[in-house]
C-alpha cells in the first residue's frame, strides 16, 4: 500500500460533527466547522485544504444539495476528497458521488459533536484522511473504526455504528 502525497480537499457540509448545543434546553445549531481545528490539533502533515460547502443537518439535505456537493467534488483539482457529512443520509450522498470517476472520495462524520469530550469526530476524520491517501478511486465511508465501500454500508441506529451490508 502506497501513501499518496497529493493534496486532499476536505469539504464540510455540516452534520453532527459541527453541531453545538448552547444549553440543556436548546436545540442544536451547526456552527463554524471544527474540522480545521481538529486537523491542527492532530498536527496533520498531509497537504490539505478545507472548503465549507454548506452547514446543514443531513436530514435537511436536498437532491439539489447533493448535486452541488457532487459538482464541487467533480470540479475540484484534487483527486482525493474527504467530505464531512451528517450520518443519517451519508449513504444517500455516497450513491450520488459514486457516479464521479477517477477520484477517491471518503465520507465521514460523527455520532457525537466534535465539541463533545467523548466524540468520535477526530478519530473518524483521521481515518478518512488516511483512507483518502491509500484507497483506489471510488466512494467510501470511514466510520465506526472501519472503511466501508460507500455503496455497501448502512447506519445501524440501535448499535450506534455503521455496518457493512450483506452481499
Amino acid at each position: 500500500m502506497r501513501m499518496s502525497t497529493q493534496p486532499i480537499l476536505i469539504l464540510t457540509t455540516g452534520g453532527t460533527i459541527d453541531k453545538a448545543y448552547f444549553d440543556a434546553l436548546s436545540e442544536f445549531q451547526i456552527v463554524d466547522s471544527a474540522v480545521a481545528t481538529l486537523l491542527r490539533v492532530a498536527r496533520v502533515a498531509a497537504p490539505f485544504r478545507v472548503v465549507e460547502a454548506m452547514r446543514k443537518d443531513s436530514l435537511d439535505l436536498t437532491d439539489a444539495d447533493r448535486a452541488a456537493i457532487a459538482r464541487m467534488v467533480a470540479d475540484a483539482p484534487e483527486s482525493r476528497i474527504v467530505v464531512t457529512h451528517g450520518t443519517d443520509t451519508m449513504t444517500d450522498t455516497a450513491r450520488v458521488l459514486a457516479a464521479i470517476a477517477g477520484k477517491t472520495m471518503v465520507l465521514t462524520g460523527a455520532l457525537a459533536p466534535a465539541r463533545f469530550a467523548e466524540s468520535d469526530a477526530a478519530f473518524n476524520l483521521g481515518m478518512a484522511i488516511a483512507a483518502a491517501q491509500v484507497a483506489a478511486p471510488g466512494v467510501y465511508i470511514a466510520m465506526s473504526g472501519q472503511v466501508f465501500d460507500g455503496l455497501k454500508v448502512r447506519k445501524d441506529r440501535e448499535a450506534g455504528r455503521f455496518v457493512a451490508l450483506d452481499d
